[in-house]
């Protein structure tokens, strides 16, 4: 069984008991996620897709653990202008473990 969620502006294919990389969510280590917007629902003997969105269906997940990514370096240089413009980012995620996914 496997669902399509969406999180953070992104879609996920996640199954049960699968831990997964997400944009930040404001939820302490240790507690607990719903995602209520499913586009997808397959369970193996049928999929429901919705449209876009499935009524009814969720999927738990609890917090495993906050971070941020690996740096990545940014670089604007335009020759013989003296120019070079360097900036970096790294970007904060959260890592949750699926738990259940209702249809």
């Amino acid at each position: 069984m496997y669902a399509v969620i969406i999180t953070g502006g992104k879609q996920y294919p996640v199954t049960k008991d699968q831990v997964l990389s997400v944009e930040k969510l404001p939820i302490a280590e240790g507690g607990a996620v719903e995602f209520n917007e499913v586009l997808l629902v397959n369970t193996g003997q049928e999929v429901k897709v919705g449209a876009p969105l499935l009524k009814g269906s969720k999927v738990l997940a609890t917090v495993v653990e906050h971070g941020r990514g690996k740096k990545i370096n940014i670089i604007k240089f335009k020759r013989r202008t003296t120019y070079l413009k360097r900036q970096g980012h790294r970007q904060s995620y959260t890592k949750v473990k699926i738990t259940d996914i209702v249809v």
